[in-house]
């Protein structure tokens, strides 16, 4: 749900389009990025700030409230994943290089303490835990430069999670693990090595390997629900989004994970 490709503004506003959540309202002033606050924006800043006390530079830095209210993060150059996808991102570098910059992520945010925040939906309890996760790694909610991730964005979605469920998200997405006719691409009929080659470069452990397929489904579920839940609220962006195919590619992809459960296992092995 990244907001990363610019189009022609006014008045030094930049707007930045390619998410959906904040579609039309994100905007680039300069070297920074405005965004409208949420319930949640305390809870996101104080991850940011930690993320930057400890150095990690693949995250915006949160420079306050402009005078219409919206927060105020530090832009991220490079080039965010938004369609069509160029042939660069879907290269096995590329993949490699978002899993190894999930891991350092969830080394930097080891520290941080989530207790005290109000935090977006968390992921379901057999995937729950203290380490905050970005539990939105979509192709276009990664920036690279040179051909390699470089940095996260858009934590709208973050909230005490676990390693496993943020490493099954990410590959879900970046494998991807789909049916193939849900596949336009060149990763068509490469997804399940895809995804051991994601998981191997980010160097899961064993037990947390075993879990990985059931959470992936998970993530499958909690994803859509937030997207269902929205259109079913209202939300114009998420609307179009869930009518135009996507609530039919779930559905489909749903039970796609029920039927390859032993195959996704297997391509673990």
């Amino acid at each position: 749900m990244r907001e990363g490709t610019e189009t022609t503004g006014t008045g030094g506003e930049v707007p930045l389009v390619g998410g959906t959540a904040n579609r039309g309202q994100v905007v680039r002033v300069g070297d920074t990025v405005r965004r409208p606050r949420r319930d949640t924006s305390a809870a996101t800043h104080a991850l940011l700030r930690h993320l930057a006390d400890v150095g990690f530079a693949g995250a915006p830095r949160v420079l306050g409230v402009d005078g219409r209210g919206r927060e105020v993060l530090s832009f991220v150059p490079g080039t965010a994943v938004t369609p069509p996808y160029p042939a660069w991102a879907l290269t096995d570098d590329a993949l490699v290089s978002v899993a190894r910059l999930l891991r350092d992520y969830h080394r930097a945010v080891s520290s941080f303490d989530p207790e005290g925040h109000e935090w977006p939906p968390r992921p379901p309890a057999p995937f729950a835990g203290r380490l905050v996760t970005h539990n939105d790694v979509n192709l276009d909610n990664v920036v690279f430069r040179g051909g390699r991730a470089v940095a996260l964005i858009d934590f709208d979605l973050a909230s005490p999670g676990s390693r496993v469920w943020d490493v099954a998200g990410a590959a879900r997405l970046w494998a991807p693990l789909r049916p193939d006719r849900h596949v336009g691409d060149s990763r068509r009929g490469r997804g399940l090595s895809r995804f051991r080659l994601f998981v191997d470069s980010y160097g899961l452990t064993d037990g947390d390997r075993d879990r990985l397929v059931s959470a992936v489904l998970g993530s499958h579920d909690w994803s859509y629900d937030v997207v269902g839940t929205a259109a079913a609220n209202g939300h114009p962006a998420f609307t179009d989004y869930w009518t135009n195919g996507a609530m039919v590619r779930a559905r489909e992809t749903r039970q796609w994970y029920l039927d390859h459960a032993d195959l996704l296992r297997d391509a673990l092995a």
